[in-house]
């Protein structure tokens, strides 16, 4: 029996009218603001997204594209000045940022209120600790996603393939604060496809197509599949050898239409919460 598919795309509509309709009820119309660096294609798609989706759920937003020969301090400046704005809620730098600036003091001099990408050590720290506040995007997106399918992650095993600062450590804390037993597997592990048959929850989040096949899922195990990836035919795929391990899992996300839309919508619940934050 091929597995379940989980639906981001149709989710990720449903929780953006959801902000919206919660947006309407505040006082003041929630602002977020975008610097783009540069001309990536990938991230100029991005940047399109977050705009498309900022007037779908009502909020006021602006782009800021800039030369990629902007200097450091330029940018500092920049963000200070977006910091001190009262009419925008939540500051995204679009990311990666081109090899001649520092993306971490960029990233560390957002203001920790309006960091709605969770990326600043305070907001590191607060997601820690289990405090109340901003979530990554992605990690949120995912267990956003398991809610909606009825998939309680308490007392299950969990194992996440990656350990970025973005994806793979946060969405172990995030199981964690849920009761789940996490293993985190990375390019180091050995053994990997032991680990994978042991999941009852999989998060595949490497960057490498292919790296997940059929043999390697437990029998109705939940798989998520958060990477991007192109594979030799120059299509978009995930980390997961989708055709082989849907005959397998219980639950399956797709690549593209799965976490990715998600990621997006939770972006505008936590510009949403900053709004909430800023009265």
């Amino acid at each position: 029996m091929s597995a379940i598919i989980m639906d981001g795309k149709a989710l990720a509509e449903k929780v953006k009218d959801q902000v919206r309709a919660q947006a309407e009820g505040l006082a003041r119309t929630p602002g977020l603001a975008v610097i783009l660096v540069g001309d990536n294609p990938a991230s100029r798609v991005y940047v399109n997204g977050k705009k498309k989706d900022c007037a779908q759920c009502g909020f006021y937003s602006e782009e800021y594209a800039l030369p990629v020969e902007t200097t450091q301090q330029e940018l500092l400046g920049l963000i200070e000045t977006l910091n001190s704005r009262e009419d925008i809620d939540g500051i995204l730098l679009q990311l990666p940022v081109p090899a001649h600036l520092d993306e971490q003091a960029l990233l560390h001099a957002i203001r920790p209120d309006k960091d709605v990408d969770c990326f600043h050590p305070y907001n590191v720290g607060q997601l820690m600790i289990g405090e109340k506040g901003f979530q990554p995007c992605t990690p949120a997106g995912v267990m956003r996603m398991l809610r909606e399918y009825g998939i309680d992650p308490a007392g299950k095993r969990c194992v996440v393939i990656g350990r970025s600062n973005i994806v793979g450590k946060p969405q172990a804390l995030l199981m964690l604060r849920e009761n789940a037993t996490v293993t985190i597997c990375h390019s180091r592990t050995q053994g990997l496809k032991e680990e994978c048959l042991r999941a009852d929850i999989l998060v595949a989040a490497a960057g490498k197509a292919g790296l997940v096949t059929g043999d390697m899922i437990k029998p109705g195990a939940v798989v998520i599949d958060v990477a991007m990836n192109r594979n030799a035919e120059g299509k978009l795929c995930g980390d997961v050898d989708f055709a082989a391990v849907q005959e397998t899992a219980g639950y399956i996300t797709p690549v593209p239409g799965g976490v990715g839309p998600m990621t997006r919508a939770m972006l505008m619940e936590n510009t949403l919460l900053a709004a909430r934050m800023h009265g």
